[in-house]
C-alpha cells in the first residue's frame, strides 16, 4: 500500500491537534473504607475536588483536560499494586496521586522503572532520598515520589524540638521523657528510630515504644503502662481513629502528659469525637492557615470546596487543604512540562517540581507552604508549623463547623519549626 508525500503530512498534521486535546490520565489513589479513612477521606477528597476544578476553571492543563481515575484501595498494599499495574500498563497514567506508607514504598521502585511521578499521602523520610546519596540501608532512590510538607521523621524532629524548649521554659527539672506510640507498621514506624535518636540528642530519657493498633479498641492497658512510665512527652504515631481511643483511654486512667500528634494524627474531626480527652495535643499543619482563615488563597480553596458542596457548608478539616495543595503542586508541575508545546510525559512532569524555589501555587498563597525539590532532596520543606487542639468543652453536640464557630473548639497556633537541611538526615 503506498500514500503519497502529501497525504501523510496531512495525516501527521491532523494527528498534531488531536494528540494536544488528548485528555491527561491520571491516577488517584484513596482510603475511603480502609484502616485508614478517617483521615484519608477529607485528604482524598480535597486531592479530587482541586482536580475538578482545575477542569472546569482552567480547561485541564494546556486545553487538556485531566482524566482521572480513582480507586479505593481499602488501604491495602496489594491491592494498590494490583491497581498500579493496571493504571501503567493499560491507562498509561503520567502521574499518580497516592497514598499510604506500606503501598507507597512498595511502589517505589516501581514508578521508578516506569518513570511516573507519584505523589503520596505518606510522608515517609525513605522518600525524599531522590538521588539515593544517603546511602542508607533498606532506602531506595526515589526519583520520582514526591509529597506536599515535612516528612514524617522532620515533623517529629520540630516537636521534639519545641518540646525540649518547652520542657525549659516550665522550668522544670531533670531529664524530660519521651515515648513513642503507635501499631507496628510502617507508617507509625517511619519516623521513630530517627525522633529516638534526636530525643537523645537534645537530652531526652527515651523509654520503651508503646505499641497500639491503627483500629479502634480498648488501650486502657497502654495507658496504664503509659501513666508508669513517668513519660513527659508521647508520641501517637498512628491516624486519628486510633488516637481517639487511646486520648480516651488515658483521659478516664488519669495520665498526665503532653501528647504529639503525627500528622495525620489529629485534626478537627478527631477532636469532636476525642471532645476534652483531645484537649492539649500538640500536632504538625502542613499549611500556612486552617479553615476559616482570610485572603486570597483561602478564596481558591472555598472555591474548589464548592466543586462538590455547591452550598459552601460544609467544614474542610486541615487534610482537605493539604491535599488541594498536593494536586495543585502536581498541576503545575504539568504546565511547567506543557510550557511552548511539551509534552506532558511523567520525566517532564518529574522535571517541573525542580523549576522553581520557594513555590507556592499560584492563587494559593497564604495556604500552601512554600516547597523546594531538587533531583538529589526531595524534602519539600524543613518548615513545621504546630499547632495545639483546643477543646473546652462538650462537643456531642453541634457539628465541627457550629463547635468551631461557637469558640468550643479552636486550633491555636503554637510555634513554627525551621529545622536545619542536615545531608544526615535525607532519607531518614
Amino acid at each position: 500500500m503506498r500514500f503519497s508525500l502529501p497525504l501523510l503530512a496531512g495525516a501527521l498534521f491532523a494527528a498534531v491537534p488531536a494528540l494536544a486535546q488528548a485528555p491527561i490520565p491520571v491516577g488517584h489513589l484513596m482510603d475511603n473504607s480502609g484502616a485508614t479513612s478517617d483521615v484519608g477521606v477529607p485528604y482524598g477528597q480535597g486531592v479530587a475536588d482541586t482536580l475538578n476544578w482545575v477542569n472546569q476553571t482552567r480547561n485541564g492543563v494546556a486545553g487538556r483536560r485531566l482524566a482521572v481515575s480513582g480507586f479505593d484501595y481499602g488501604y491495602q498494599a496489594p491491592r494498590a499494586v494490583s491497581q498500579y499495574q493496571s493504571w501503567a500498563q493499560r491507562e498509561r497514567v503520567v502521574a499518580i496521586q497516592g497514598w499510604g506508607t506500606a503501598d507507597t514504598e512498595a511502589l517505589v521502585r516501581f514508578v521508578t522503572r516506569d518513570r511516573i511521578p507519584y505523589i503520596s499521602g505518606s510522608y515517609s523520610a525513605a522518600l525524599t532520598d531522590a538521588g539515593g546519596t544517603s546511602r542508607r540501608q533498606g532506602v531506595e532512590p526515589a526519583p520520582f515520589n514526591f509529597f506536599f510538607g515535612p516528612s514524617y521523621s522532620d515533623a517529629l524532629r520540630g516537636m521534639l524540638q519545641w518540646a525540649a524548649d518547652d520542657w525549659r521554659a516550665r522550668g522544670q527539672q531533670g531529664r524530660p521523657r519521651y515515648v513513642h506510640m503507635g501499631a507496628n507498621h510502617p507508617y507509625p514506624n517511619s519516623p521513630k528510630e530517627a525522633g529516638e535518636a534526636l530525643a537523645r540528642e537534645l537530652g531526652f530519657e527515651v523509654l520503651p515504644a508503646i505499641q497500639f493498633a491503627l483500629t479502634p479498641g480498648d488501650y486502657t492497658a497502654q495507658c496504664l503502662t503509659l501513666k508508669n512510665q513517668g513519660a513527659n512527652y508521647a508520641y501517637l504515631g498512628n491516624t486519628a481513629g486510633s488516637n481517639i481511643s487511646v486520648l480516651r483511654a488515658c483521659q478516664t486512667v488519669g495520665v498526665q502528659v503532653q501528647f504529639l500528634g503525627n500528622v495525620w494524627g489529629m485534626d478537627e474531626n478527631a477532636m469532636k469525637a476525642a471532645g476534652t480527652a483531645a484537649n492539649g495535643v500538640v500536632f504538625p499543619v502542613r499549611t500556612e492557615a486552617v479553615w476559616g482563615g482570610t485572603g486570597p488563597g483561602m478564596d481558591t480553596i472555598r472555591a474548589i470546596s464548592r466543586t462538590s458542596d455547591p452550598s459552601g457548608n460544609a467544614y474542610r478539616p486541615v487534610h482537605y487543604l493539604a491535599g488541594a495543595c498536593a494536586a495543585m503542586l502536581m498541576v503545575e508541575a504539568m504546565e511547567t512540562a506543557a510550557a511552548n508545546g511539551g509534552q506532558v510525559t511523567g520525566e517532564r512532569i518529574r522535571d517541573g517540581f525542580y523549576a522553581r524555589q520557594n513555590w507556592v501555587p499560584n492563587g494559593f498563597q497564604g495556604v500552601c507552604t512554600p516547597s523546594t525539590f531538587t533531583a538529589a532532596d526531595h524534602r519539600g520543606t524543613m518548615r513545621v508549623a504546630l499547632y495545639r487542639a483546643q477543646v473546652t468543652g462538650n462537643t456531642a453536640q453541634g457539628s465541627v463547623q457550629e463547635l468551631m464557630a461557637a469558640g468550643t473548639m479552636s486550633l491555636q497556633p503554637v510555634a513554627t519549626i525551621d529545622l536545619p537541611r542536615r545531608a544526615d538526615w535525607l532519607g531518614w
